[in-house]
């Protein structure tokens, strides 16, 4: 699924090609992208009007348009934008036309992505003040934002960086390097981590965001530039899909784990075991404990 670096590299490129642009025709070929409107409802709030700004609040990205009207679009897992495609793309979900003459198309294999239509600032803000917490890069996630939400939660720190509404932007991916760069394992209940700990995982979370960003995101699977092209940030990644291989810092072979129901890579010299984790595999290892 496209995080916050993918987004936000989607976000600058396409931004300064579509800004000042009207959308002339909207055509929405998928009615589950525009639900809970019918597809001809949100088209024609969008048509006639000028793009002023794209935006992106966590993994959404935002068109602001003429007369306080939002569209707010998720990727989702498959999700993707192309600018000016020569052949029409397979898995053709929604086709924007623009003036001066030009095209967006939305492609989703999986038919996940949506578009909101939404009415207003207000109607804007209250959107994402139900969905969507700080984002690390925020001047407010702070370190002591980061142990506010962590105090008293049992749930593995992983489960809560995953929470959209705890923290916006982050998943899979940048939630492991976020937690190797911190030292922090990622089955530690949040409630455990230390000060110094909740200290290094917003450094951890801002550092792996930030290489994200300027490697224009990750393209394990679907992901891919309004070109094409493909990100590079799989190719430095520290800790996540290693599994087998050996630890950038220790050499110590990295493990993969289910946390919150996710694939995870960890390395357990690094990003030690909790006590009760620790305990809990050792009998498991030995069958007369």
């Amino acid at each position: 699924m496209p995080e916050l670096p993918e987004v936000e590299t989607i976000r600058g490129q396409l931004a300064p090609l579509i800004e000042g642009r009207r959308l002339r025709r909207v055509e929405i070929l998928d009615p589950r992208w525009s639900r809970p409107l019918a597809p001809g409802e949100l088209a024609a709030a969008l048509e006639g009007r000028r793009v002023l700004r794209l935006a992106r609040r966590g993994k959404y990205l935002v068109w602001a348009l003429e007369g306080e009207v939002y569209l707010a679009q998720h990727l989702r897992m498959t999700g993707a934008l192309l600018w000016n495609p020569g052949d029409e793309p397979a898995h053709t979900r929604v086709r924007i036309e623009l003036e001066p003459p030009a095209r967006v198309i939305i492609t989703d294999p999986r038919r996940f992505g949506t578009g909101e239509l939404l009415l207003g600032e207000q109607a804007l803000e209250e959107f994402f003040a139900a969905r969507l917490g700080l984002e690390p890069f925020d001047e407010r996630f702070t370190v002591e934002h980061v142990r506010a939400l962590a105090r008293g939660r049992r749930a593995p720190i992983k489960a809560l960086l995953l929470d959209q509404r705890r923290v916006a932007g982050v998943g899979n991916i940048y939630a492991d390097e976020a937690l190797f760069r911190a030292g922090v394992h990622p089955r530690r209940p949040a409630g455990r981590l230390t000060a110094a700990q909740c200290e290094a995982l917003r450094a951890g979370l801002i550092e792996a965001l930030g290489a994200g960003i300027g490697a224009r995101g990750a393209s394990i699977d679907d992901f891919r530039h309004i070109d094409g092209v493909r990100g590079s940030f799989q190719d430095e990644f520290l800790i996540h899909r290693r599994e087998g291989e050996r630890c950038v810092r220790c050499g110590r072979e990295v493990s993969k784990l289910v946390v919150a129901g996710r694939g995870t890579y960890v390395c357990e010299s690094c990003q030690p075991r909790p006590r009760a984790a620790a305990r809990h595999a050792s009998k498991r290892l030995d069958p007369t404990a």
